[in-house]
């Protein structure tokens, strides 16, 4: 027999309602009811919710694509499922269940990038935190096809940065064409996405340059940087470490820290465009760029002349499919990768947005919503 939950009419949630008015937190906030729900659509508990570099863009309205207003953020939150929707058929999940709330909330899964495996670029996708409401509130609505199980042995707050910072990093590597031994390139390591991906190409068999982004002359504040940054990649398994506050020639250090011939590939996980510019001058022959770090507006530049001799192939990779979820949560449930977070309450979410902004944040910050 399912379990059975006692869902209240109002939760507590964070709001934006405009990008230039504060960030509201408020503890009226309507939850949806269990007879509310369509086919297909499940109710979730949340236990918390990680922070992402994307929810701030959100917040901001700087992307060339605008999020829905007003929006309750947030796409990395874990927790159980308390309702399905009525007349739902064959769900891969119970009440009950231990799930996870992505970035990509729902796909139609019939489309071709669907069908190709790119569920992330569906024609007709919802983003959690961007098209529909996330998780920076105590309950939230997803669809029975996409919410992704839990595994044992992996904490729920260490698990929420997983569903979008984990499986971010960990595809572009996976599809980096790189193999055991080779040499990858992580600009903007000691971040979110950074410390993440350092772990997973250490278990993918990868030797790592860690390297702190260069700031955009526009962002001139970013402080990606720093002894705590650089301790943290040495310590999760990084041979180099390359500061651009300490290097006199980026480019040269680098290409010397992989043996005088450059990097196999590079994974850009900063939101700088600055992070791009010189991937092509240290990568090697034969080398792959994987673009994954969204600055708010930026174009890639890279010298064609050089990107055709050195036979350099450049890949955008977008979070991940359902798929992808799955195999980075295992990894990380069997102790490879281990998520490095700050547990705050909702109502630290505004000074959260401060310290992503600033380049301040080291690891992840994960919301408590039981708080």
């Amino acid at each position: 027999m399912a379990p059975q939950f006692q869902i209240p009419k109002v939760q507590k949630a964070a709001i934006v309602e405009t990008t230039d008015a504060p960030l509201k937190v408020v503890d009226n906030h309507p939850v949806k009811q269990p007879e509310e729900l369509a086919p297909g659509e499940c109710l979730v508990q949340l236990d918390c919710s990680g922070v992402c570099h994307t929810d701030l863009h959100a917040r901001q309205g700087d992307w060339p694509l605008q999020a829905k207003l007003p929006l309750i953020g947030g796409h990395e939150g874990v927790g159980r499922i308390v309702a399905i929707g009525a007349h739902t058929q064959n769900s891969p999940v119970q009440v009950g269940d231990r799930v996870g709330i992505k970035w990509l909330a729902y796909s139609c899964l019939d489309c071709e990038p669907c069908r190709k495996g790119l569920e992330q670029s569906c024609l007709k996708g919802k983003y959690s935190g961007f098209s529909v409401d996330g998780t920076f509130s105590q309950y939230v609505v997803s669809w029975v096809t996409h919410v992704t199980p839990i595994p044992d042995g992996i904490e729920s707050a260490e698990a929420a940065s997983i569903l979008c910072a984990g499986i971010t990093v960990y595809r572009a590597i996976k599809y980096s064409r790189t193999h055991i031994g080779d040499w990858i390139v992580l600009p903007g390591a000691g971040g979110g996405l950074g410390h993440l991906a350092v772990q997973y190409a250490v278990a993918m068999g990868l030797r790592v340059v860690a390297v702190a982004c260069v700031p955009d002359a526009t962002t001139s504040t970013y402080t990606d940087t720093g002894a705590e940054k650089k301790e943290l990649c040495l310590k999760l398994g990084a041979e180099k470490w390359v500061d651009f506050k300490e290097t006199k020639d980026l480019v040269k250090d680098i290409v010397e820290a992989t043996g005088g011939q450059g990097a196999h590939a590079a994974v850009v996980t900063a939101a700088t465009g600055a992070a791009y510019a010189q991937a092509i001058d240290y990568l090697r022959m034969g080398g792959t760029l994987m673009v994954v770090g969204l600055p708010a507006r930026a174009s890639l530049s890279a010298d064609i002349f050089f990107t055709v001799t050195k036979s350099i192939t450049i890949v955008g990779s977008y979070v991940g499919n359902r798929q992808d979820a799955r195999e980075a949560l295992e990894i990380a449930a069997r102790g490879k990768v281990k998520c490095y977070y700050q547990l705050k309450p909702l109502s630290a979410l505004a000074e959260t947005y401060e310290g992503l902004a600033e380049g301040k944040v080291v690891g992840r910050i994960v919301l408590n919503m039981k708080e």
